[in-house]
């Protein structure tokens, strides 16, 4: 631990008070991994730590949580507690101060997290068999794990997101008593899940985390619409059917958020769009499009920002190219417009997944990289990708008697059409002089 953590202990202590380090910090710090964020539990009353320190967010002072802006640390730092009630499935209806050291330990969710340290006399606190369950690479949860998930909807979620982060098992009455409390978690915002959902993603390997979900009914409630892609089939080059076949593209793709989401969601539509074929093979017509849409409609669900939504659904939409090595030089830059180049690279990580998670090999950039290079030539050259590019707009259009409208839009396009197959067009003079010869058609 670091020597400001012993210092902001001592504070505590030249006040008569005790202050513990707990939670994600103790249980990384216990693992070797690295610790960026501290929380802290203390006798001491919110009021009084406002009175202790001289940078005091009270973040969460309804609950007895405040943040202390502490040599260049933020701690957030909880009075001891009782809780009492927890009606909306998610936060106590009241806490209860003057709480024991033991009696806050024991309103934890997991034992790995039910640990306490006191930084000045380095002792550890366990007594719910936390280092030892640290130590099986267990999640368990501290008492009767049905009382604890009665209590918050969202710590069967957070169980599922430990496990993929840790690469630990989920002790068996722990995963056992999830089915019984999907009516607390069904309580539980939008945002919360979402924010575990996004921890999960990004882990190392996620895919169990997610079996489990389905496994425990968890996946038919926070995500029904990936949830009823089990036993769609999809044969030809396929092993899996399309729930197992995302599972394993999320697992061979980067653990970059919206590339995981874009490999989670890109074939949620092939539930939709799945007919016949006349060799008895299934098609999926148009199914990128269906599943970007259904992709849009859950994260907007999952107050998803904006920018993300857009970002994802764009990769899913745009997963099912197929390169030749026939392709002009234009139909490389009609790509390039239609992509965008900020999402090449993004595409082309879904893509490698996308192949990889067929039957569980892994991703092979060889088949790539052909067209990366070309497209890093097209680049090079710096050719008219977009209307912005052109060598006019809407003035010089303006100024040979085009009206702005729709009909400058769609004149503009088909400048930037005639530029995409001949970039040698791109030329003021000759720009001005297509559009005056063809302005009468629009």
């Amino acid at each position: 631990m670091p020597k400001e953590i012993r210092d902001f202990a001592s504070v505590f202590a030249a006040a008569g008070k005790r202050c513990y380090i707990v939670g994600g910090a103790l249980r990384d710090s216990l693992l070797g991994r690295p610790v960026h964020d501290f929380d802290a539990a203390t006798d001491a009353l919110p009021d009084e730590v406002l009175k202790l320190f001289r940078k005091v967010i009270p973040t969460g002072i309804k609950h007895g949580t405040v943040t202390v802006l502490w040599k260049g640390f933020s701690i957030e730092t909880t009075t001891f507690r009782r809780d009492m009630g927890y009606s909306d499935g998610r936060r106590p209806d009241m806490v209860h101060y003057g709480a024991s050291l033991e009696e806050d330990l024991e309103r934890r969710d997991f034992t790995i997290n039910a640990m306490a340290w006191d930084p000045l006399d380095n002792e550890l606190v366990d007594l719910h068999g936390g280092k030892e369950d640290l130590s099986r690479r267990l999640i368990r949860a501290v008492g009767d794990p049905r009382l604890r998930f009665d209590e918050d909807g969202l710590r069967p979620l957070r169980a599922l997101r430990f496990s993929a982060q840790l690469g630990f098992e989920i002790e068996g009455s722990t995963l056992a008593a999830v089915p019984g409390a999907l009516h607390r978690t069904r309580l539980v915002s939008h945002e919360r899940v979402r924010e575990e959902l996004e921890k999960t993603l990004v882990a190392p390997l996620p895919s169990p985390a997610f079996l489990r979900m389905e496994e425990t009914g968890l996946l038919a409630v926070i995500l029904p619409e990936l949830s009823r892609c089990r036993g769609v089939d999809q044969k030809g080059f396929h092993r899996f059917d399309v729930l197992d076949h995302s599972l394993a593209t999320m697992d061979a793709s980067f653990p970059i958020l919206r590339i995981r989401l874009a490999a989670l969601f890109h074939d949620i539509g092939k539930v939709d769009t799945r007919e016949p074929g006349a060799d008895g093979t299934w098609t999926f017509h148009r199914h990128e499009e269906a599943s970007a849409r259904m992709a849009l409609a859950v994260m907007r669900r999952l107050k998803f920002p904006n920018a993300e939504c857009e970002a994802v659904t764009h990769l899913i939409r745009s997963h099912m190219f197929n390169y030749e090595e026939q392709w002009t030089d234009a139909a490389v830059r009609r790509f390039l417009a239609r992509v965008g180049p900020d999402y090449v690279e993004e595409l082309f990580a879904l893509r490698l997944a996308d192949t990889a998670g067929k039957d569980g090999s892994p991703p092979d950039e060889r088949g790539l990289e052909p067209f990366r290079k070309r497209i890093g030539l097209i680049l090079e050259a710096g050719h008219a990708l977009g209307i912005k590019d052109l060598a006019i707009g809407g003035n010089d259009l303006a100024a040979i008697g085009i009206a702005k409208g729709p009909a400058m839009g769609r004149l503009l396009a088909d400048l930037l059409s005639t530029v995409m197959d001949d970039p040698g067009q791109n030329t003021r003079d000759r720009l001005l002089d297509i559009a005056a010869r063809t302005k009468e058609r629009y």
